[in-house]
């Protein structure tokens, strides 16, 4: 396994709210960043952002201000880059234009990777021309700054030692990355929910719960559990001294008769009617601003909670 320099060079490349939160957890773990948007403002706006970003994670005290440095072109950016991260706009042609660009700029052992949020690693290296197998998928998290989950995904011709790499690599800035074996649409944390908000769409088309019940039903019951430990580990503890075995055993059966039951939603527009208008409602009165400030306080203290478990035998 390699493990990565204890400074390295990181380009982030699109500096919108994934790409300054990337930058935010790369400072924070004492990593230097070059960055690089085109926008107008782009730079103002990734350096508050980060401020911001760095006050919520560690109390604006990391001195990572003379290690944040803005390019004036993408080429400048990734030279001499260690790692590069993408953070482009979400549309297929985009990506594959950008990375190709990255790809012809940075240095061939540097590994590139892509924020997207459901594309292939082969699907957006199609037009690299110079190493497209350096190129994998890095997907985080909203708020990336603060949530520690990535998913890796190589592409086949990917090797082995550039996945673990990057794997360290994010371990190095405080994530929990998995890798993905397979390129599949949406990875594997976006296929889990939108599992589950399939299901919650049906419920609400159906007139079965309220919007504001389905989020009550998730964020007081199961999810509290799942932030602990996970739908699967959780299963083999409510088996009881069986395990897993026992618990698909005796609850498989109808388990399999509630997820053959499930339906096929479509989101036409009398659904997203339903749907937003059900989010207004459970809303109504409540500061946004406020509501997003609460929260990013509750993952901060739930991650503490984590860590502090975590050291357990």
């Amino acid at each position: 396994m390699t493990t990565p320099p204890t400074a390295l060079n990181v380009a982030i490349i699109g500096t919108g709210v994934i790409g300054a939160a990337w930058a935010s957890g790369f400072l924070a773990a004492g990593h230097s960043i070059t960055a690089f948007d085109p926008a107008p403002g782009a730079e103002e706006r990734l350096r508050e952002q980060v401020k911001n970003n760095l006050a919520v994670m560690d109390g604006g005290q990391a001195p990572a201000a003379d290690r944040l440095r803005f390019a004036d072109s993408l080429a400048e950016a990734v030279t001499g880059a260690d790692f590069v991260q993408e953070n482009g706009p979400e549309r297929l042609e985009v990506k594959q234009s950008l990375l190709a660009e990255i790809d012809a700029a940075v240095p061939r052992p540097a590994i590139i990777a892509s924020s997207t949020s459901g594309y292939a690693p082969s699907e957006i290296s199609t037009h690299a021309a110079s190493a497209p197998e350096r190129i994998i998928v890095g997907h985080p998290f909203n708020p990336a700054h603060l949530i520690p989950l990535v998913e890796v995904v190589p592409s086949p011709s990917t090797r082995a030692e550039v996945a673990e790499e990057a794997l360290e690599i994010y371990r190095s800035v405080g994530k929990k990355p998995i890798l993905v074996r397979a390129e599949l649409p949406g990875h594997v944390t976006n296929r889990l929910q939108a599992a589950l908000w399939q299901e919650a769409y049906s419920l609400v088309d159906r007139g079965v719960v309220s919007v504001a019940d389905i989020d009550t039903a998730i964020s007081y019951g199961p999810g509290l559990r799942w932030a602990i430990l996970g739908p699967l580990a959780l299963q083999h503890l409510s088996g009881g001294a069986g395990g897993m075995r026992h618990l698909l055993e005796h609850l498989g059966p109808p388990q399999e008769v509630w997820m053959h039951d499930l339906e096929q939603v479509h989101l036409g527009e009398g659904l997203k009617a339903k749907l937003i208008d059900g989010v207004d409602d459970e809303l109504t009165g409540r500061d946004e601003e406020a509501m997003t400030r609460q929260r990013d306080d509750m993952l901060l203290r739930l991650l503490e909670l984590k860590a502090d478990f975590d050291q357990l035998p």
